[in-house]
């Protein structure tokens, strides 16, 4: 018996990375998974991939900005396998300037992935989620979300912050229709986004040194919070902030 045996699952960014990692977890847990992003040779390809090893996944061309593209990648869903029970918001950017380096282009796209593209995921997702009887959705914010950092980009930091909020507006507002919703706050993960720390030692090391853990965290670390966020195990849990980040919040 799989964990999401009988679960009908949506990730936005599925093509590559922590996407692709969820995708492949949840599938090998039992779900039937619709994997959405705008790069769609790497999303056919994980497709695949996983097809191979005999895992049921369906890729759709999905840019989280389009509420047309949302509409249909939850329509594939449906379609393909009856039902849509889970959405996980896993789409996002990442724009590495100060606040005075920032151009109103930076601010007005990395709002429309981070946080137009959760909100436009979400009521989406709802319609589908609520004839299924209820399920869940996972949004993937940051400890960004939660702290600053000298280091930190702040538009990605006000998306990361929003993501949070709407987590906690929609689990409300949906809790008595079984719909739970939780926000899933990484620290540094080994994927293309923070690749640009790992070339410069120096920056690397000091990085190091304020984690506690004294490692950089993994997509399958994410996607085992994401799993359990997913599953019946959290039938209890909405409006919560799963924080997996080696402990740097804790300090």
């Amino acid at each position: 018996m799989g964990r999401l045996d009988g679960k009908v699952v949506l990730i936005s960014g599925g093509a590559r990375g922590q996407g692709a990692v969820e995708a492949r977890m949840m599938a090998q847990e039992g779900a039937k998974v619709v994997i959405g992003d705008i790069l769609d040779e790497l999303g056919k390809q994980v497709e695949a991939e996983l097809a191979e090893a005999g895992l049921d996944v369906t890729y759709v061309h999905l840019d989280v900005t389009s509420e047309e593209d949302w509409s249909a990648a939850v329509s594939t869903a449906v379609s393909a396998y009856g039902h849509l029970d889970t959405l996980v918001n896993n789409a996002g950017i990442l724009i590495r300037k100060g606040i005075e380096d920032t151009t109103v282009e930076d601010w007005d796209r990395i709002m429309d992935i981070n946080a137009k593209g959760v909100f436009l995921g979400t009521k989406a997702a709802i319609p589908a989620i609520r004839e299924a009887g209820g399920g869940s959705i996972v949004n993937i914010s940051s400890t960004a979300g939660l702290v600053g950092s000298p280091e930190g980009s702040s538009s990605y930091t006000a998306t990361k912050g929003a993501v949070r909020l709407l987590t906690k507006s929609t689990a409300i507002q949906y809790a008595s229709e079984g719909i739970r919703c939780n926000s899933v706050h990484p620290g540094p993960i080994d994927t293309e986004m923070i690749r640009d720390t790992f070339s410069d030692p120096d920056r690397w090391e000091a990085r190091m040194r304020r984690l506690p853990l004294k490692r950089v965290g993994t997509p399958e670390d994410i996607a085992y919070g994401v799993i359990y966020l997913a599953s019946n195990e959290s039938s209890f849990v909405t409006g919560a902030e799963l924080v997996i980040d080696g402990g740097t919040t804790a300090e």
